[in-house]
Parts: structure tokens; sequence; C-alpha cells
């Protein structure tokens, strides 16, 4: 870690830091500057309750060197806890932000993740928008992550062909975490991020709900009716056994507090 964490709000055990989007843009900044190693993860309700799942995810959340609120659920958990997280930054807004600081600064770009097309699909409509955003490369997520594999070493060797300044991985989780886990010492890449679906979004493959829905906490919902095959466990059984373990911290908190 390079010691950039702010004093920030324990959710089931996971720090999360208390950022705004000018604030996280400034440590992107300042991390791409300082030419090291920097890991930015973004969290919501599905990302805590797989750190609960997986302890190896809980410990590499943990050793990010920043973690970031990317959902209604994990602001609510952090009220109930006594904290305060000022701001949801998720990925299907941020990214045009993303793009529009990245261009202004002169940041380069590497998109990895989603099927085989979709991030130069969602390449080119980032460029449309900001014409001058440097992209260096892209490459799809379909291959085999295993870290040995001839695959992720093709991988590996394009992206540090290209050296980007940012790398998205969107892989969705927990797979873009571990597969970070498994090689962030080996990039050549100064930010790296995990995007979860940010590229389907971006490439207009994956429809968001209506803004009412996506601005007053109830994305969840919208994704729910959008996929609900593929989403009704996360949501229908995952928020309440996220409100249920948030309940038992805050019970404990009280505890002690009480002794």
């Amino acid at each position: 870690m390079s010691g950039i964490r702010a004093e920030g709000v324990s959710v089931l055990g996971i720090g999360v830091d208390p950022l705004t989007v000018p604030e996280l843009h400034g440590h992107i900044a300042d991390a791409v500057r300082a030419k090291g190693q920097t890991t930015f993860l973004h969290i919501n309700v599905h990302a805590l309750n797989l750190a609960c799942r997986y302890p190896w995810l809980h410990d590499y959340l943990n050793s990010a060197d920043l973690v970031v609120c990317d959902g209604a659920g994990v602001q609510l958990a952090a009220r109930l806890l006594g904290g305060r997280l000022p701001a949801r930054i998720t990925y299907a807004d941020w990214i045009w932000q993303l793009a529009a600081f990245a261009e202004l600064e002169g940041f380069t770009m590497f998109l990895l993740g989603a099927k085989p097309g979709v991030a130069q699909e969602a390449a080119l409509r980032l460029r449309e928008r900001h014409g001058r955003l440097n992209i260096v490369g892209c490459h799809h997520g379909y291959f085999d992550h295993r870290p040995d594999s001839a695959d992720n070493l093709r991988v590996i060797e394009a992206i540090n062909a290209a050296r980007p300044d940012i790398l998205i991985t969107a892989f969705g989780m927990p797979l873009q975490e571990r597969w970070l886990a498994d090689n962030r010492v080996r990039l050549d890449v100064r930010v790296a991020l995990a995007g979860g679906a940010v590229l389907d979004y971006v490439s207009g493959r994956l429809a968001r709900g209506p803004r009412w829905m996506t601005d007053n906490g109830l994305e969840w919902l919208a994704r729910l009716l959008i996929e609900p095959g593929r989403l009704w466990h996360r949501y229908l059984v995952g928020n309440p056994q996220f409100l249920v373990r948030v309940l038992r911290q805050r019970l404990g908190m009280c505890f002690r507090l009480s002794q």
C-alpha cells in the first residue's frame, strides 16, 4: 500500500474511504505522477457479501490503496454504523467523468474485459465524447485467467507494451479482483481499477434504469428488472443478508459501548 488511505468507515470489516469524485481524481493524478503501482477498488453490497464468503477477497479489498463506495446500500450501512460516505461513485456514471479527467490530464487508458468486441465499442463511444482521450489498448475478458496460462501471459504482455497510466479491468466480481491480486505486480500500469460491467454500459450493450431510480438508491431494482434471471439471487437474497450482517455489526458496537 502507498499510504494514501483516508480515515474511512469500516463496513463488515472493510475500510471504505469517504471520497468525492474530485478527491478520487486527485488521488489518481498523484498516483500516475508518482510512477508507482496503485490499486483503487470500488465496492457495493454484492462485493461486501462476497468478501464475507471469500477470506482472500476480504484481505485483498483491505490491501487496496483506496476503496471507494459504489452503492447506496454501502452509504446506508455507513450511516447505520455511525459514519458517513459523502458520495456514491458508480462506474456507469463515473466512467464519463474519468474519461474527461484523463483527457484533460493527458493520461492514457487500457480497457480490459467484457465479451469480444465490447471494449472496442466502449472505446469508440468514449472517444466520440472525448476526442483527445488516449485509449492505448483494448482486450476482451474471455481468456484463460490462470496466472501462468499462455493466454494470460499474452494479455499481460499486450498491456505492458502499451504502458497505460490507467487500466480498467471489467470481468465482474470477484473475478476481476482475483485477476488483479494474481497479476498486479507483473503489470506495468500506474493505476489499476476494477470496473464490473462498465464496458457493457458504455458500449450500449447493457441498459440502465431510469434516472429517478438510479439517482435515488434504486439502481439495484432497476438492474433486477433488466436482468432478473441473472441477478435475482444477488438482490433478493443478498440485500437482506447484507442488512442483517450490518445490523449485527451495529449491535456489536452498541454492546461494546455499553460495557
